[in-house]
């Protein structure tokens, strides 16, 4: 079995390694971002084409009295059977 001082030191200079490596992967990371965010600010942006589709509803946007009613009753009827008390 090995001395246990060198199985902590070998722990410790694999622990700062990887650190190390995860520390230089961020920051390339970061850098590599923010040279792709300079590059696509050269392209702006184009406003994307907008297909109206039609819904079947009315223009006023207003929900039907039937679902409503439905809605409600069922909030209600769920508020009932899960009640904590």
């Amino acid at each position: 079995m090995e001395n246990l001082s060198e199985t902590f030191t070998e722990a410790a200079i694999l622990m700062l390694v990887g650190m190390g490596f995860v520390f230089a992967f961020l920051g390339l990371l970061i850098i590599a971002i923010g040279l792709l965010a300079k590059f696509a600010s050269q392209f702006p942006e184009t406003a994307p084409a907008t297909n109206k589709i039609s819904t079947g509803r009315a223009a006023n946007n207003e929900i039907p009295a039937g679902v409503v009613a439905a809605i409600t009753t069922a909030v209600t009827q769920y508020r009932k059977n899960n009640v904590k008390n």
